[in-house]
């Protein structure tokens, strides 16, 4: 037997080593022992502040991808310690062992998440709750924790007759389960059974949440059975007795508000990155879930909730809104649509694009109002596609939505609704009139450099295509002769922008339109610029030739000469010659030209 002194000394060497060693040595030590044991080491040295041996036990952990749910037990036979890591967590300043406490805590909640959801131990519970009057207790407080995962269980008992001595357990319970029951047990509101139904009905006024509320009065305005709508009647007065007085589809879409803008009082478990959207299987006679990502779960909820409100009242148009700006905000979290839309489910710009106008600023104005880039581009796009001039300046309640776009805060939605506006043409004064041009003569020398607003990503494609899209509707105001929006605000952009290669074609043709010597002379410096392109150059000449005729001659004397010389000379190209020939006729110059020109190439 070793003396206590060579003991000692032993231990002394071995903890030098480890500590010299940091984490590999501590995994190498501890490679044989248990994953109880070692939790155990770590707990243990995170307790006594040896921060390097923890992180080692930490590490191995972690790389024995252990179950999440015998970690919890083993968390939960040493309370203290799991107590320590939390507080650990939250206020140490080894930011490498907080990561590491960080993600086995993460396993632990995941145990926890996954043990409370086992189908084994609800149905067991659901079973327990026809035992005794303790049984029944201990059962209840379990399938609460279970939350909405029990209810699909708890129905199916309810719906079989050979568990008929269960019901009475069963039926008791239910309201117990509490506020995460709602979901499930308004989707099961669609089953046949009438027995089954009543007690739906009879759970939700229980629980007494106001999310139950719309389903409620729908089954009172809706369903045919009139013992089922006094019961209705009656949850609700439990919940509140002036809802009664509201109809469903209402209820509804204030439902799909709160859903929305993301309340609260509906969020789904936290322990999960995922939320549940329930069905009702009619042929199968049960409850079926889809997993959806937490990112959009509210607005697809929001979606769904405005579904009920058309279903309780057609003619609600305000729900339909809604229901597309949800559905914008759900595609805006750049996520797969869930699988329950289906491959050939459309996206939202179809939608968009289909619905009436007054749906559409509806959805606008609450972008707007939410400063919402993603959802207000989608609409306002949408808006351009299909809507006219008086249909644009549309009125919600005290203000026009599309005008309140050209103030927004983010320059693709300005732009949108200023090419919408602009491509409309509208007849009629209106005061943002002004920032109209502003919005369409910024869009076309914007920076092309990549950036991300607001969730919308800008970049050199982007840049493009507002550019040219705002060019074009430029020039479609111009061949128009628009009498409300003014082209000549953005007279110093366009001439900025005649080297644009994107654009200066129609630029040019733009500039032409305008009255005023500089547009003039600056279509002819891009006509005799030799470093742009020969269609380039016959173009120009072209919109000079248009707009001599428009607005007459305002060259200077040397310019003109310029053109002459290029008409008589003999190396111009026959095609440059005949465009500058035909600019040169329609300045309307003084005969003495002409004959000039007639004279110079006369052979005799």
């Amino acid at each position: 037997m070793l003396s206590k002194k060579m003991a000692v000394t032993i231990l002394a060497v071995a903890f030098l080593i480890v500590g010299v060693c940091g984490l590999s040595g501590a995994a190498s030590m501890d490679s044989a022992q248990t994953l109880e044991d070692n939790w155990g080491d770590f707990v243990h040295y995170v307790t006594i502040g040896r921060f390097d041996l923890a992180k080692g036990y930490a590490q191995v952990i972690l790389d024995s991808n252990p179950d999440p749910v015998e970690l919890l037990e083993i968390s939960r036979k040493n309370q203290q310690g799991y107590q320590v890591l939390l507080r650990f967590k939250d206020t140490a300043s080894d930011a490498e062992l907080v990561d590491l406490s960080s993600r086995i805590l993460a396993i632990i909640e995941q145990g926890r998440f996954e043990e409370r959801i086992n189908p084994a131990i609800i149905a067991e519970e659901v079973r327990r709750l026809s035992s005794t009057e303790r049984g029944w207790f201990t059962a209840v407080k379990r399938l609460r924790d279970a939350g909405e995962y029990a209810i699909p269980f708890m129905l199916d008992a309810l719906n079989d007759a050979s568990r008929e001595r269960e019901f009475p357990y069963i039926i008791r319970a239910l309201p117990q389960v509490g506020k995460d029951a709602i979901r499930p047990l308004a989707a099961a509101l669609q089953t046949n059974d009438v027995g089954l139904k009543s007690e739906i009905i009879q759970a939700l006024g229980k629980i007494g949440y106001p999310q139950s509320e719309p389903y409620l009065k729908y089954v009172i305005e809706k369903d045919s059975s009139m013992e089922l709508r006094q019961i209705a009647t009656q949850s609700i007065m439990q919940i509140d007795p002036d809802a009664l007085k509201i109809p469903a589809a209402q209820l509804f879409y204030q439902l799909a508000e709160k859903y929305y803008y993301h309340s609260d009082s509906l969020e789904p478990a936290q322990d999960a990155d995922f939320g549940n959207i329930w069905f009702w299987d009619a042929e199968a006679g049960g409850l079926v879930r889809t997993e959806v990502d937490i990112s959009y779960f509210y607005e697809l909820m929001a979606m769904r909730s405005c579904e009920w409100a058309l279903k309780a009242d057609a003619d609600f148009g305000s729900a339909i809104g809604l229901w597309l700006a949800a559905f914008f905000k759900a595609e805006s979290y750049g996520i797969p649509m869930p699988d329950y839309f289906g491959e050939r489910h459309a996206d939202a710009s179809v939608y968009a694009t289909t619905a009436g106008v007054e749906y559409l600023q509806q959805a606008l104005a609450r972008a707007v109002r939410d400063n919402n880039a993603y959802v207000a581009l989608g609409v306002v796009e949408a808006l351009g596609t299909t809507a006219g001039a008086k249909s644009l300046l549309y009125r919600v309640g005290p203000v026009q939505p599309l005008a309140q776009a050209l103030s927004f805060n983010n320059r693709m939605v300005r732009y949108s609704a200023a090419i919408a506006i602009g491509e409309a043409g509208p007849m009629e004064p209106f005061a943002e009139s002004r920032l109209v041009i502003a919005n369409l003569a910024e869009a076309l020398s914007q920076s092309t450099e990549e950036s991300t607003e607001q969730g919308l990503i800008w970049n050199q494609e982007v840049a493009d295509n507002y550019a040219v899209r705002s060019a074009e509707v430029m020039f479609k105001l111009a061949q128009t002769r628009n009498p409300v929006l003014d082209l000549s605000l953005a007279q110093n952009a366009l001439v900025k922008a005649i080297d644009d290669k994107r654009i200066q074609v129609t630029v040019g043709k733009i500039l032409a339109h305008i009255n005023s010597p500089d547009a003039q002379r600056t279509i002819a410096a891009m006509a005799f610029d030799n470093s742009n392109e020969l269609d380039v150059r016959i173009a120009a000449f072209d919109s000079l030739a248009t707009s001599a005729k428009l607005n007459t001659n305002m060259l200077t004397d040397s310019v003109v000469n310029d053109i002459y010389g290029l008409i008589s000379s003999d190396e111009t190209t026959p095609e440059l010659r005949s465009a500058a020939a035909a600019a040169y006729g329609a300045l309307n110059l003084p005969s003495q030209k002409a004959k000039d020109l007639i004279l110079d190439q006369a052979k005799s």
